[in-house]
């Protein structure tokens, strides 16, 4: 019974948002007399006396107002429509589709920023070292480094308030530090070798988000760039990227888009685009009140005549899965690695008054060759997000062998080439997850977070000798000839309670030095020096430099 109680109010909100949604406030105000003062609805009332309970017949049409109205009316206590609202809507679009969401109006810019590309703050990257706010690194000519923020400060105060050792959240560090451009916020900072806290006032501006991680030579003709993510941004900070490894030689293109969800379709039409000759078909959307929309290549390309080879895996999503989708269809490049999460759906965002928002799947898109690539989602939203791990339990991460498509399925591109629709892009060369050097130690370190951690504290120790270091030869070179910092890590983890395995350290050694000298050399350069770096463990783009050279490598996707 009191279960009941409780969804009562729930249910009637539910029913309540859907008559705000479709914007029909009609009221129908019944007094328990039962006699209808609101003829404009039509409503004819019948009474029935049962002790202290009064029954009204409500119209079919508008029914859904009509409850509201009613509720706001006849309801026994007092109700805050507004609250009760907000914490019916998400629930009343969970039932659609795991994509579709409502966005509260305090969170609506956090959601935007990603996509517009930039966001107002003080300029830094920062992390959570022993419950004290970080500086890992200043945004350059950013409001941080013009005061004279540097890596390596630890920030204790903001605007007088304590925030060191707090137990303060990310979210909640970041909302302390962003605010309305032009605004001011006072920061107190411990910094390595000052005895005491040094005060900075710094004026917020905006500060710029990049989708394109980094963009550098491989090999003599091998260029490599990596995309986080689509915004408003991505398709200018692209030809930047495009343009500077073309005056470096690249003729050969290696796009990876491991890890990026998607975001604005528009970015990847137009980077899809850049390797297309013209009038081929990129994508296009269709949805019940969508007629089919067609988006084409132009003659505008600057990577048409690049070989180009496209990195996927389980988190490559929407935006990414069409451009990739496209390069595979007109078969134009190879696609690399496994298969991608599978979100074949487009959202469009409509504002309310009171600053929310509303994300509503309005269509799907389609690949060149009619493919649907959005994977099932009847079961549920639970179920859909657990499909990553679903196929890891099943074995698709480790053997192709694992994944079938049903012939219903199968399509063919213009060359002849067969791909499958109904859950994700299957790459044309299948890259298993690599295992080697996970040993037990490893994973615990992993976990805990120590390699990175070790590896901000060392950077802070050694930053004055470093900082001169420019390239992540020079940076991995000091740090092999001139330290014992493999030594010093393994103590490091000691201290935090993790003890020695030496067999398992053995078998893990590459990928904690390759992991420690990559964070270092982050710490210190960003991710021109990262991912360099990392590239040494980094099998997926191994295999992608060996087809470009070679031709051949991974495993081919079943014909």
């Amino acid at each position: 019974m009191k279960k009941n109680r409780f969804l009562l109010p729930l249910i009637f909100s539910l029913v309540l948002i859907i008559g705000i949604l479709v914007g029909n406030w009609y009221g129908a105000k019944v007094y328990k007399s039962g006699k209808t003062v609101n003829t404009l609805l039509n409503i004819k009332s019948n009474q029935l006396k049962d002790g202290d309970i009064n029954f009204s017949l409500l119209p079919s049409n508008n029914k859904l107002s009509s409850i509201l109205s009613y509720i706001e009316n006849e309801y026994v206590d007092t109700v805050d429509v507004n609250e009760l609202s907000e914490a019916a809507i998400p629930e009343l679009i969970s039932q659609l589709d795991p994509h579709s969401v409502y966005i509260p109006a305090r969170d609506l810019q956090k959601f935007n920023e990603p996509l517009q590309g930039n966001f107002s703050g003080i300029g830094i990257q920062f992390n959570m070292i022993e419950d004290t706010v970080a500086v890992v690194n200043t945004i350059p000519n950013g409001p941080s480094e013009i005061v004279g923020l540097m890596a390596g400060d630890r920030i204790v105060e903001v605007d007088d308030s304590l925030i060191a050792g707090k137990n303060l959240s990310t979210d909640q560090i970041i909302r302390k530090l962003k605010g309305k451009k032009g605004s001011i916020v006072e920061v107190g900072v411990v910094r390595r070798g000052e005895d005491e806290i040094m005060e900075f006032e710094i004026v917020r501006d905006d500060i710029p988000l990049y989708s394109v991680d980094v963009a550098y030579m491989l090999e003599d003709d091998i260029g490599y760039m990596k995309v986080s993510n689509f915004s408003q941004t991505t398709y200018r900070e692209f030809l930047e990227g495009v343009e500077k490894l073309h005056r470096e030689g690249m003729k050969k293109f290696i796009l990876d888009l491991r890890g990026n969800g998607g975001g604005i379709m528009e970015a990847a039409t137009s980077l899809t685009d850049q390797f297309l000759e013209e009038n081929k078909l990129i994508v296009y959307t269709q949805g019940k009140n969508r007629p089919r929309y067609d988006i084409y290549s132009t003659n505008k390309g600057v990577c048409k005549d690049d070989k180009v080879i496209i990195l996927i895996d389980e988190f490559s999503a929407s935006a990414s899965e069409i451009l990739a989708g496209a390069i595979q269809d007109n078969d134009r490049g190879t696609i690399v690695g496994r298969r991608s999460f599978g979100k074949g759906l487009v959202q469009e965002q409509v504002e309310f008054r009171d600053g929310s928002a509303l994300r509503l799947t309005i269509a799907r898109y389609y690949t060149p060759t009619g493919r649907s690539i959005q994977k099932p989602y009847e079961s549920g939203g639970d179920d859909y997000y657990k499909d990553i791990h679903k196929r890891f339990e099943h074995g698709e991460f480790e053997s192709i062998d694992s994944i079938k498509f049903a012939d219903s399925l199968k399509y063919v591109t213009p060359g002849g080439k067969i791909v499958y629709g109904g859950g994700g892009i299957m790459p044309d060369v299948f890259i298993p997850i690599d295992t080697i050097g996970i040993t037990p130690y490893f994973t615990k370190i992993r976990s805990m977070g120590l390699i990175y951690r070790f590896a901000f504290d060392y950077t802070d120790q050694l930053r004055n000798k470093m900082q001169d270091l420019s390239t992540a030869a020079e940076i991995s070179s000091y740090l092999e000839n001139n330290t014992d910092y493999f030594e010093r890590f393994l103590k490091y983890a000691e201290e935090k309670g993790v003890k020695r395995v030496p067999e398992n350290i053995e078998e893990s050694a590459e990928i904690i030095r390759v992991q420690i000298k990559a964070y270092v050399a982050r710490n210190l350069i960003d991710n021109q020096g990262y991912y360099p770096m990392i590239r040494q463990i980094d099998n997926t783009l191994q295999e992608a430099v060996s087809i470009m050279e070679n031709g051949s490598g991974g495993y081919l996707t079943k014909k």
